[in-house]
């Protein structure tokens, strides 16, 4: 799924479709056309193309391009902001509590977020009315939009609590204007009926590398349910998911993000980028932006894992090396983002939204929290031996809890969990008071740093939307 195609841009009714022929034949540009969204998405040949839009919405910047990756983690004790002034302090507001509601990220993250809701609500509204070829396709890419839109609304629910909730397609945002921001609990409703829509239409596997499958759906509504302390109902969800059969840890941490190993078992569902296409612009920018000032061109410093995190790693841990490196000057750098091999802002790295081992470890969560310790360290230990640890001796739910929570830190960093985590668990304002003191920072927070303010470009345009406190 091609930039080109994907960032088919909607301003207005207005369409513009890019369409360029295979990247294996010499390049053959035809003419840009316009058209009336009102009279597109009339075709399968259409609908495909527009939904390859919805996915390439994903890869924004806004989204998972940079800024989601780094609103995970930057606020945490796993990462930091090494310049905090580089790019207007976007990310430094982040790392220091001081996000305003003029942050670009911020801004970028809701357009993004709503641009692509928009996008999957057209594709919903539209398709049953088309003729498709194959029913399953035609029910696959109603799974496919059903899971984005959860996705999406899942991590803005999470960002900023309390959002506007819009299902149906709209050309004309007029339409919107005045409605405010609806109740978490209203968007959490929808995106459960969203995944549980998903999981009955999306298929068990998929030729096409990047395509949402069933397996990804289910592991998104146990997540979902597990943020709600549902754990009984995540556990269910979850426990088909290693049931399937589909994915399984791979023997060595340090393949799960190699270039040459990418979409692998273990990976559940990721974005996806590619260097050295279309004139190296199919890449991610992010192995620049967040590798270690002066390191390469362009470096900017964001999101680095902390020295104190680092230090969490046991010399026996293989993820120690696999997952972090550090630079001769000491600085930690996240090693699952890889190099480009044409131009920094080219990297090919995926970004991985959800995996296997993410599925073991909230499993265990799950059953830690149902009262089953036992059975939690069973999910735990697999990723433990992974990384070529010994087993989890905890007996204690407390202390199980515990260990859970500190391999969660160990295996996902700088996939933009940690952060959501805390959120989750109640444990944001202790867990980072306690770091800020040891590490000697002055910075204190409270339930009001836990929400991060609604974009003020939203708020002038609608004074509906009302500001978090």
């Amino acid at each position: 799924m091609k930039k080109i195609i994907n960032k088919m841009l909607i301003t207005g009714g207005l369409f513009c479709l890019f369409v360029l022929a295979s990247c294996t034949k010499e390049l053959d540009q035809q003419p840009i056309t316009s058209k009336s969204l009102a009279n597109f998405l009339t075709t399968e040949t259409e609908v495909e193309e527009y939904v390859n839009a919805v996915y390439g919405t994903l890869q924004l910047n806004g989204l998972y391009g940079l800024y989601l990756p780094a609103i995970g983690e930057i606020p945490s004790d796993n990462t930091f902001d090494e310049v905090p002034a580089n790019d207007g302090g976007m990310y430094g507001q982040l790392d220091q509590f001081t996000t305003v509601a003029s942050n670009g990220m911020l801004s970028d993250l809701w357009k993004n977020s709503y641009q692509g809701i928009q996008r999957a609500n057209t594709v919903l509204n539209r398709i049953d009315a088309i003729s498709y070829t194959a029913s399953t396709v035609k029910q696959a890419r109603k799974g496919e939009m059903h899971f984005i839109r959860a996705l999406l609304y899942f991590n803005m629910v999470r960002v900023f609590g309390d959002v506007p909730l819009v299902i149906k397609e709209t050309t004309n945002p007029n339409e919107f204007f005045g409605q405010g921001r609806n109740n978490k609990d209203a968007v959490y409703t929808q995106i459960v009926s969203d995944l549980n829509s998903a999981i009955q239409e999306l298929p068990v596997t998929t030729a096409t590398p990047g395509k949402v499958v069933k397996t990804a759906a289910q592991s998104l509504l146990g997540k979902v349910y597990l943020t709600l302390g549902r754990f009984a109902e995540s556990k269910a969800v979850l426990a088909d998911v290693v049931a399937s059969g589909r994915h399984q840890l791979l023997s060595e941490p340090a393949d799960i993000f190699a270039l040459s190993n990418k979409n692998n078992n273990e990976i559940i569902f990721a974005v996806q980028f590619a260097s050295g296409i279309n004139g190296n612009s199919e890449g991610s920018s992010a192995y620049q932006q967040f590798s270690p000032s002066g390191t390469i061109s362009g470096a900017k410093g964001h999101n680095l894992p902390t020295k104190s995190f680092y230090q969490l790693y046991s010399s026996t841990d293989k993820r120690k090396t696999a997952y972090v490196g550090i630079t001769a000057a000491g600085t930690p750098f996240s090693t699952k983002l890889k190099a480009s091999t044409t131009t920094p802002v080219d990297g090919g790295s995926n970004f991985v939204v959800l995996r296997y081992a993410d599925v073991l470890l909230m499993l265990a969560e799950d059953e830690n929290e149902l009262g089953n310790p036992e059975p939690a360290k069973i999910y735990l230990n697999m990723v433990r031996k992974r990384a070529g640890l010994t087993d989890a001796g905890q007996q204690s739910q407390v202390d199980v809890r515990a260990a859970i929570s500190f391999e969660r830190r160990l295996e996902l960093i700088g996939e933009g969990h940690r952060w959501f985590d805390l959120l989750r668990t109640g444990t944001a304002v202790s867990v980072m008071n306690a770091w800020f003191s040891s590490q000697n920072i002055t910075t204190r927070i409270t339930d009001r740093d836990l929400l991060q303010p609604i974009p003020q470009d939203q708020i002038d345009t609608d004074p509906a939307i009302k500001q978090n406190p």
